[in-house]
């Protein structure tokens, strides 16, 4: 049986500019801008609950009310990279026939990212939070994408670097693995026989 693989994007495939782009554009310490920004605003705009310029004024207005949100987004563009070893396994899997799909909390600038990156050689940025209006680790996040497929979530295997996902993952049956670099997860998709040798 051909398993279904959902696929986190940040942290996993792709490196997270978040932790380093925010304290060097504001020139602040990370501690110092989570001390000062509204911390609810990101998952709102992940859910598509606000609009760019709407997360923009309510997450920044007290560090920077001028804010420069094309600089900022220009940044995280630039850093954006798919990681170390990533790439040869997604071409792999393809050349497999195995069914990938994005499994992701990000808005809609996961656009840049497939400007960049064209992650859609791979797999198809079906269930980005933006697109759900949910976000990882609802549960959720997971039994719809199973629904929309037509499987069970036994048939998905689910690959995430934060643990709380992995955990909420499996609460719904799927197989979850914990991301720690991409030779370990092509040593775990032949364990669990997604990936032939």
């Amino acid at each position: 049986m051909t398993k279904i693989l959902l696929l986190d994007v940040m942290g996993t495939l792709v490196t997270e500019p978040y932790m380093e782009v925010l304290p060097k554009f504001f020139g602040m310490s990370l501690k110092e801008l989570f001390a000062r920004r509204d911390m609810e605003t990101w998952p709102a705009f992940e859910r598509n609950e606000m609009s760019e310029q709407e997360y923009f004024e309510a997450s920044f207005k007290d560090i920077d009310p001028n804010l420069d949100g094309n600089v900022l987004k220009k940044m995280m563009y630039d850093y954006y990279q798919i990681i170390d070893g990533i790439e040869p396994l997604l071409t792999k899997l393809r050349e497999q026939k195995v069914p990938m799909y994005a499994l992701s909390n990000y808005p809609t600038w996961y656009e840049m990212i497939e400007e960049k990156l064209q992650l859609s050689r791979f797999l198809e940025w079906k269930f980005v939070s933006c697109q759900t209006g949910v976000r990882k680790p609802d549960l959720r996040s997971y039994t719809g994408p199973a629904e929309t497929l037509g499987v069970s979530t036994k048939e998905c295997v689910f690959v995430d670097d934060r643990k709380v996902n992995c955990d909420a993952a499996r609460e719904t049956g799927m197989t979850a693995i914990e991301f720690s670099g991409a030779e370990n997860l092509r040593k775990r998709l032949i364990e669990l026989e997604v990936l032939r040798v």
